[in-house]
């Protein structure tokens, strides 16, 4: 007998969409392998460059020039780990819409590669997310942002995780995944969006799951017996620490923001930033465009707000901005546990489109 969940899939949400020229949109809509390659390729080279940098440092490090060298391989690490932090949820977010390369088996080799060196859940996540798409912060019906989120500046942990290692996040992560690869799943939503009927997506799960732990320990093995065990902390646990600009650059997408309104505006938030920012996070600071339009991909997400930002909030430029209005919120909800921003809006000129339309564009498949 299937477990019941609290979540529903009968949800009919008409979302406002700003008007977009059809042959400006057309273009925006198109593929491209060299900006895919580009983007990929450009951030799996700064990991190696980091990582290359730090390991050399280690390897040069000695009684008579520690109190130096030290310094530099903390420092080496802290880039490699940044950089490390958006392997993960942000790179394989964009290759789970299939939209960054126009070839769909380089989209999927390179959605795989950055799963396997993020420690991402891409075949969870695939099916979790159109249905975020679908129904963006709706409570009875998206269980991968419900607002409103919380986090806490108190908490040491989360302190240990941003700017250095948390050695009880690492254990954590091998925890779930142990889980996942022997069929327990997390909670309600992955049982949503991964249902005991669906046999087959199921098995696919629990075979990622153990590919995860399988991979990464043989390699750690290979490390230890070849005799480079620094590997370990430079590709196993690469993206385990340093979270700190991945957190500052994720987390302004919702928070703070009202749930169920049919009008992403209201519920996702869009910033510029510098193109360093921009570029690890994939162009995801233009987040009421990419949910808005989610068949665009993330290297058109700059033109497409050109193309609609006088029917788009204020929006803040760069994360110094963006932090001061989520800290100000962040403030209000203390007192005030149902506070939710409601930024002023230009108008309501534009159109009106079905999740299912979210949906069908959101899970962009075109070869």
């Amino acid at each position: 007998m299937e477990t019941a969940t609290r979540f529903h899939n009968d949800g009919k949400i008409s979302w406002y969409r700003s008007k977009v020229d059809p042959a400006v949109m057309r273009e925006l809509m198109r593929c491209s392998d060299w900006q895919g390659l580009r983007q990929a390729l450009g951030h799996l080279g700064l990991y190696a460059v980091t990582g290359t940098l730090a390991y050399l440092t280690y390897r040069n490090i000695h009684i008579g020039n520690w109190h130096w060298t030290v310094p530099v391989l903390c420092a080496c690490l802290f880039l490699h780990g940044t950089i490390g932090s958006f392997l993960g949820g942000t790179a394989c977010h964009e290759m789970s819409h299939k939209t960054p390369f126009k070839n769909k088996k380089l989209n999927e080799f390179f959605l795989k590669l950055f799963a396997f060196l993020g420690y991402w859940d891409h075949i969870w996540f695939r099916p979790s997310h159109i249905k975020h798409h679908q129904v963006t912060t709706h409570d009875d019906y998206d269980g991968e942002v419900v607002l409103p989120t919380r986090f806490s500046f108190k908490d040491w942990q989360f302190w240990l995780g941003m700017f250095a290692w948390n050695p009880f996040h690492s254990f954590n992560i091998y925890k779930t995944w142990f889980n996942r690869a022997v069929g327990r799943l997390d909670n309600d939503w992955y049982q949503h969006v991964l249902p005991e009927a669906n046999a087959d997506l199921r098995r696919q799960h629990r075979n990622w799951a153990r590919s995860i732990l399988i991979g990464h320990a043989v390699l750690a093995l290979a490390f230890i017996l070849s005799g480079h065990w620094f590997l370990i902390v430079l590709v196993t646990l690469g993206s385990h620490y340093c979270s700190w600009l991945v957190f500052l650059c994720g987390s302004p997408q919702h928070y703070g923001l009202s749930p169920n309104v049919p009008d992403h505006r209201l519920c996702t938030r869009t910033y510029t930033c510098s193109w360093l920012p921009g570029f690890l996070y994939w162009n995801m600071q233009y987040h009421i465009e990419h949910h808005m339009f989610p068949a665009v991909p993330f290297y058109n997400l700059p033109k497409l707000h050109r193309a609609i930002k006088h029917d788009l909030p204020p929006t803040p430029h760069g994360l110094r901005a963006t932090w001061r209005e989520m800290l100000a919120i962040h403030k209000r909800m203390q007192t005030e546990p149902d506070y939710c921003y409601a930024p002023p809006l230009p108008g309501t000129a534009g159109e009106r489109a079905g999740n299912d339309v979210l949906e069908r564009e959101a899970a962009l498949t075109a070869s």
